[in-house]
């Protein structure tokens, strides 16, 4: 890593001396919570996050940042203070009109897989196709700001094809082969006596290697998309699942689910020794839009598990206002009932926005099991006095059968800046 930084700073040193533009939001929060020691003592932290996004831009350039510190304020816990590093990378847009480059730790988006990694991308677009691939190393844990030592164990490769050549249709094709690195250790194993030794254990690198296919259909007033996976490791099929929405008049919308799921096991993992099932699952649903100011929504899902099945229904008015939901589950996947309340509304041209959010839950793993409750309330306010600085107050409020009464308060400071030289 210490060499992807030095060549992004040789690369960047003198766009940052005369950059065009300078933009990014700095964000200061402070989060207090209680911790209990016993059940009769306890104590209160109050946490404090210091991100801070910033981007160098020159014509086609950029340096894209985004880091996070996190401390304690008072009596420190372990490994504090603690700098992550989510984005630094380095980007050319538009090269010969066609390609984007991307240099750097940067973030990758897949079907199969998500997060951070350390290396190289590249995309190039012709016409109505375009091709990607990107290679790197994982990212460290707690995003440090450092590069791993064992590239050949520690990598994510991909790829990606995709065109629109075809009207109201969108194809790709797209490839990932992802390899976690393992670490040796030492535990103790009962020898031929059964005396205990200390033996090291070294495992196998873990690793996701899937090929994705997905059509995209897209006309007037019908939406499908589609997605297969395959799991090149073990041979089988992942996931396929299919994703649709008909609108039957301007204020009436139709939707429709389904998938079939195997869990995602990495290959040589200890996981998979275990008996593990496929899942079925289908939901339809529907939106029906009022007026201007109201609409509402309902849905009924079911799942199938190998010797098993859940069902829930889901209920729901979206207004100018704020949201209320309600949701009913029953099943093997446990018996639950909710409903949902947020609210918020900005006055005074955005000057001031009040938010204030209420759940309330209760739930048991199966019919005769006893009942738990929890609820949650949030409210805070959000004060803009001017275009670049804003303001953010919250109070938390938890209450279930582990945490009682547990209260919380976030204080959030948001500065943007956007300068042109």
């Amino acid at each position: 890593m210490k060499k992807l930084i030095f060549l992004n700073l040789i690369l960047f040193l003198p766009m940052m001396v005369s950059a065009q533009n300078l933009n990014g939001r700095f964000s200061s929060s402070f989060y207090t919570f209680e911790r209990y020691n016993s059940t009769a003592s306890s104590e209160t932290f109050i946490r404090s996050f210091q991100a801070l996004n910033l981007n160098f831009n020159y014509n086609k350039f950029s340096l894209r940042t985004r880091t996070n510190l996190e401390s304690n304020i008072g009596k420190t816990l372990d490994n504090d203070a603690r700098l992550r590093f989510y984005n630094l990378y380095f980007e050319a847009r538009d090269i010969f009109n066609a390609a984007t480059l991307k240099l750097g730790r940067q973030p990758l988006f897949t079907p199969v897989a998500g997060g951070l990694f350390d290396g190289v991308s590249l995309k190039i677009k012709y016409s109505d196709f375009a091709v990607a691939g990107y290679y790197g190393g994982n990212v460290p844990a707690y995003q440090k700001l450092e590069m791993t030592d064992n590239l050949a164990n520690d990598y994510v490769l991909g790829g990606k094809i995709e065109t629109t050549a075809l009207k109201d249709f969108r194809f790709a094709v797209s490839y990932i082969d992802k390899n976690f690195r393992t670490y040796d250790y030492s535990a103790y194993r009962l020898d031929d006596d059964s005396d205990p030794i200390t033996r090291l254990i070294q495992q196998k690198s873990n690793q996701y290697k899937y090929l994705t296919g997905e059509v995209f259909y897209n006309h007037e007033n019908i939406d499908i998309s589609t997605r297969y996976e395959y799991d090149l490791n073990y041979s089988e099929t992942s996931k396929f699942e299919i994703d649709s929405r008909f609108d039957v008049t301007k204020e009436i919308g139709i939707t429709g689910y389904y998938n079939f799921r195997e869990p995602k096991i990495r290959y040589n993992s200890i996981f998979s020794v275990f008996n593990y099932g496929s899942t079925e699952e289908i939901e339809g649903g529907f939106d029906l839009r009022v007026s201007d100011l109201y609409t509402l929504t309902g849905k009924v899902g079911y799942v199938s598990y190998e010797d098993d099945h859940s069902t829930r229904i889901t209920l729901g008015a979206n207004t100018n206002y704020g949201s209320l939901s309600y949701r009913k589950n029953f099943g093997y996947a446990g018996e639950l009932e909710s409903i949902s309340l947020y609210t918020a509304k900005s006055f005074a041209d955005g000057f001031v926005t009040p938010s204030l959010g209420l759940s309330v839950t209760n739930y048991k793993l199966s019919a005769g099991d006893r009942a738990n409750n929890i609820t949650s309330l949030s409210a805070g306010c959000n004060l803009r006095p001017w275009r670049t600085f804003s303001f953010d107050v919250q109070g938390q409020y938890f209450n279930n059968k582990i945490y009682e009464n547990d209260f919380r308060v976030l204080f959030k400071v948001n500065y943007l800046f956007n300068t042109n030289f």
